[in-house]
């Protein structure tokens, strides 16, 4: 790989977490000379970096306005959270017979993590140990090929995820999620822990109604008729 090839797959991974974890939010501008100053490179692996987001769909080329970081339509939404709740739910499934005790143990440091920053209502501090917690059952699945791609479709549905936690509750409800969750994980009860894990991702109902109310303009793009 060349040198522009390596930094523009670091820069990828920063742009990538910057969007898991609220730093960039969909209708963001993204432009070359202002990631080029900011991250020290030149424009050639900002605009390979670039690119390669845009395959995944991350960011997205508007006629003026540039690169963007990409929304989603309504639908989308609705189908990408299906599927989200399909690969979680897996994920944990496999986690609960595959993960030894010692990423058990992690798995308990971090829930233990969330429980602490629930206490202070703070949604997006919450949301990163949220985010650690995830990653961390991901792995646990011990399918390199699920993980992946799992993570891709977080990684579409992070600022979405992010603000269901700003609906009044659910950073507790979740917590106590995670808990039921880590506790089916740990007793190895497979089927239990993929019920739990879908539950706790699937948005539908009353819920998808409230955060379709809080979710910015600029989020959601007009289904294309």
């Amino acid at each position: 790989m060349t040198q522009n090839g390596k930094l523009a797959t670091d820069l990828v991974q920063k742009l990538e977490r910057d969007i898991v974890t609220g730093v960039l939010k969909p209708g963001d501008k993204l432009d070359e000379r202002s990631l080029s100053e900011r991250f020290g490179v030149s424009r050639t692996p900002v605009r390979e970096a670039l690119q390669t987001l845009a395959s995944s769909g991350l960011v997205a080329t508007m006629p003026r306005r540039g690169t963007i970081v990409a929304s989603i339509t309504v639908g989308e939404l609705i189908e990408m959270f299906e599927v989200m709740a399909e690969l979680e739910a897996m994920c944990a499934r496999l986690a609960a017979r595959r993960m030894p005790r010692v990423d058990i143990d992690n798995l308990i440091a971090l829930s233990n993590e969330c429980s602490a920053l629930q206490e202070h209502a703070d949604a997006d501090a919450y949301y990163e140990a949220n985010v650690n917690f995830h990653e961390a059952i991901y792995a646990g699945c011990r399918n390199s090929f699920l993980e992946r791609q799992t993570k891709n479709v977080r990684n579409r549905l992070a600022p979405y995820r992010r603000l269901q936690l700003h609906r009044p509750g659910r950073v507790k409800r979740s917590n106590k999620e995670h808990a039921d969750i880590l506790n089916a994980i740990s007793n190895g009860e497979a089927d239990t822990a993929g019920t739990l894990m879908h539950q706790h991702v699937a948005v539908q109902g009353e819920a998808l109604n409230d955060l379709l109310a809080i979710v910015p303009r600029g989020y959601l793009e007009p289904l294309a008729s």
